[in-house]
C-alpha cells in the first residue's frame, strides 16, 4: 500500500471535515488493506490431473491466479513460500462423511488436508465454508422405507426420513433441495452382510469376519455356516417405484442420487431405478451382469474400502468394476471409528491395490473427479480461477502416501491454516 497516499487521505480526514463524505468515497480503496497474494514454489505439483515439475502457483483473493514456470511468476508484493522438495496438491474432497452426526471437529478435518466434505446423512443446511473454513456440503437426512435402515439402529432425527408413497417421496426430495441438499441419498440396505460395520455392531456377523485377503475367492453361494446365522432382509427396503420417483424428481431439479447399497437386492433396485452413485463398494459379491449394467449407466462408486475391509465381496467387486471400466470416487467415511479425521492413506492404498488404479488416478478420485461429480468442475484442481484450496507435503506422496495424512501446508480460500515451511 502506498504510504504517501495513506498520509494524504489521513490529513484530509483531519483538516477537511466538511468533505468527509467525499473523502470516505475517494479514499476507501486506499485505506483498506487488500488481501496479500501468496506465491508457492515447489519441486512438483499434482494439478488434479497429472504431476508436473517447474510449476509455481500464485493465489490471491480466494482464487488461484496463475500456475506457471517459476521464472514467469511475478512475486512482487506477495508472500513467497519456498517449499523445496515438496508436492502441492488440491485440497482433498471427502465424498462420504458423517461430521454432523458424530460431532467431528471441522477444524481438525481441515488441518489434516480435507478442504471439502460431503456430509451424507445429517442435518440439512445450505453449503458453507471454503473461506478459511472447511467447505461443507450435505445431502440432509437419508430417504428410507418405514422402519428401514438406518432408523432401527440410529434413530431418525436429522439422520433419516421414512417415505411411504411416490407423492411423499417427490415432496421430500423437493424440500431437501430447497433446504440446500447438493445430492439426495437413499438407503437400500436389508442388513445381514458378513463383515459390514452396520451388521457387526448390531447383533449380526457373530462369527469372526474373514478379511478380503484371507478369502479372495469367497462367494455368497458357498458361504456355508457363516450365512446360516446371518439374518436376511432384516430391514424393509424402498420399492423400485418409489426409488424411481426419487431419482426422477432429483434429476428434474438438477440433483444426483446416491444410494447406500451393500448386497445384490439393493443393487438391483438401484440399477433398475437409475441411481447415479453407490455410496459404498458393495460388501457382498455382486453379479457381473448387474455391475455391467451399472457401468453402462455411468454409475460412480464411492470407495469406503477401509471401513468395509472385512467384507467378503469388496475386493472382487472392485476388481470387476475396474475391469469393466467403472469409475471410483474417494470417500473414507470420516467419523467412522478408526478412520482418520482427514486424508486416509489406507483408503488411497486400497484404491491403488484393490481397484488397480495408478497414483494419478487415485488422486484424481479425491480431487478433480470429485469436483466434477459435485458439479463444481474447478474444485479439486490447480488451475486459473479454481478455489485456492490446496495442500503441500514434503516429498512425493507416490512413494510415501502416509505423508498425506499430515500435510505441512493447508490453505483454504487463500487463508493459511497450517504452514510448517519457512517463508
Amino acid at each position: 500500500m502506498n504510504s504517501i497516499l495513506k498520509k494524504i487521505c489521513w490529513r484530509t480526514f483531519i483538516h477537511t471535515p466538511l468533505l468527509l463524505l467525499l473523502v470516505l468515497v475517494s479514499c476507501a480503496a486506499v485505506l483498506v488493506q487488500e488481501p496479500e497474494a501468496i506465491v508457492l514454489h515447489a519441486d512438483r505439483i499434482f494439478d488434479g490431473s497429472e504431476f508436473q515439475t517447474d510449476r509455481s502457483i500464485l493465489i490471491s483473493d480466494g482464487k488461484i491466479v496463475r500456475v506457471a514456470p517459476r521464472a514467469s511468476i511475478d512475486s512482487k508484493n506477495a508472500k513467497v513460500i519456498e517449499l523445496g522438495d515438496a508436492t502441492v496438491l488440491p485440497g482433498f474432497i471427502e465424498m462420504h462423511a458423517h461430521l454432523a452426526f458424530k460431532n467431528v471437529s471441522a477444524d481438525v478435518v481441515l488441518k489434516h488436508g480435507i478442504t471439502t466434505i460431503r456430509d451424507v446423512g445429517g442435518p440439512l443446511h445450505t453449503p458453507y465454508g471454503g473461506d478459511g473454513r472447511l467447505r461443507v456440503l450435505t445431502s440432509g437426512p437419508i430417504l428410507t422405507a418405514d422402519k428401514g435402515y438406518p432408523i432401527p439402529n440410529m434413530g431418525a432425527e436429522n439422520i433419516a426420513i421414512a417415505v411411504s408413497s411416490v407423492e411423499e417421496a417427490r415432496k421430500t426430495v423437493r424440500d431437501l433441495i430447497a433446504g440446500g441438499a447438493v445430492v439426495i441419498k437413499v438407503a437400500l440396505e436389508p442388513g445381514g452382510e458378513l463383515g459390514a460395520p452396520w451388521s457387526m455392531a448390531h447383533g449380526h456377523g457373530h462369527h469372526p469376519a474373514p478379511t478380503i485377503e484371507q478369502h479372495p475367492g469367497h462367494s455368497p453361494k458357498h458361504s456355508g455356516a457363516h450365512d446360516a446365522h446371518q439374518p436376511k432382509h432384516r430391514w424393509p427396503l424402498l420399492s423400485e417405484e418409489i426409488v424411481k420417483a426419487i431419482v426422477d424428481e432429483a434429476h428434474q431439479n438438477n440433483r444426483k442420487v446416491t444410494a447406500h447399497v451393500a448386497e445384490e437386492r439393493g443393487v438391483r433396485i438401484a440399477v433398475h431405478s437409475g441411481i447415479d452413485e453407490w455410496a459404498h463398494i458393495p460388501c457382498d459379491l455382486i453379479s457381473e451382469s448387474l455391475l455391467k449394467q451399472a457401468v453402462a449407466q455411468k454409475v460412480q462408486i464411492v470407495s469406503t474400502f477401509d471401513t468395509l475391509s472385512k467384507c467378503r465381496g469388496g475386493k472382487q467387486n472392485a476388481a470387476m468394476w475396474t475391469a469393466l471400466g467403472g469409475d471410483f470416487l474417494y470417500g473414507a467415511e470420516i467419523a467412522h471409528p478408526d478412520i482418520p479425521w482427514g486424508i486416509d492413506a489406507q483408503e488411497l492404498m486400497y484404491l491403488r491395490q484393490m481397484a488397480g488404479m495408478d497414483w494419478a488416478e487415485v488422486l484424481r478420485s479425491a480431487t478433480s473427479k470429485a469436483g466434477e461429480a459435485l458439479d463444481l468442475p474447478l474444485l479439486g484442481t490447480l488451475q486459473e480461477g479454481a478455489p485456492a484450496d490446496l495442500i503441500a507435503v514434503r516429498g512425493d506422496p507416490r512413494h510415501r502416501p502416509k505423508i498425506l495424512e499430515y500435510p505441512d501446508l493447508v490453505i483454504s480460500g487463500s487463508k493459511i491454516i497450517v504452514n510448517n515451511f519457512k517463508f
